[in-house]
């Protein structure tokens, strides 16, 4: 079962309840989020991450982390515009500050790369349930991905109470099915 939810800050910017159509990025998944995501994803240990970073883990978690899922949620998670091609602008102060058009484009972006992910995850053997937690703000944008475990979730369910960001969370089933 796939199962996308956004929070409305999310669902508004990128014309959701016109359908899904209109968020798939027109020249597909980004050069820099394609190279990342090339030789897919794997085990290590019981955790799953993407098959390159394999070779930079020391341990395969949870180490200082409250649980694997953490852990995952630590090692699988990057900086979208450091793969799609943004305007990043810096107040004086530093503060990066990223358009809404751009942060359109980063939540377009990181939904065509959950998906990617999810598609993986479904075609290994055994087949892993996976969640992939996207957001965009004013600031940057984010995505992380773990397995799927009872009990164990690096988010708030009611992803309405993120009001500073546009909150993108994908599930390709639960740990019961």
């Amino acid at each position: 079962m796939l199962t996308v939810q956004m929070n409305d800050a999310a669902a508004a910017l990128l014309g959701a309840w016109a359908g899904l159509t209109p968020t798939q990025p027109p020249q597909g998944l980004a050069a820099g989020l394609r190279d990342l995501t090339a030789n897919g994803i794997t085990l290590h240990g019981d955790a799953v991450v993407l098959t390159d970073t394999v070779r930079h883990l020391r341990d395969s978690g949870p180490g200082g982390f409250i649980d694997l899922t953490a852990w995952e949620c630590s090692v699988n998670s990057f900086h979208l515009e450091d793969f799609v091609p943004v305007t990043v602008d810096l107040l004086d102060d530093g503060e990066p500050v990223i358009a809404e058009a751009d942060q359109r484009l980063l939540l377009a972006q990181g939904l065509a790369l959950a998906l990617h992910i999810c598609r993986l995850g479904r075609s290994a053997e055994p087949r892993l349930q996976i969640r992939c937690i996207v957001s965009a703000h004013t600031s940057n944008g984010t995505f992380r991905f773990h397995r799927i475990r009872a009990g164990q979730q690096q988010h708030h369910p009611d992803l309405d109470r993120y009001t500073l960001e546009k909150m993108i969370v994908i599930d390709t089933g639960s740990p019961s099915g």
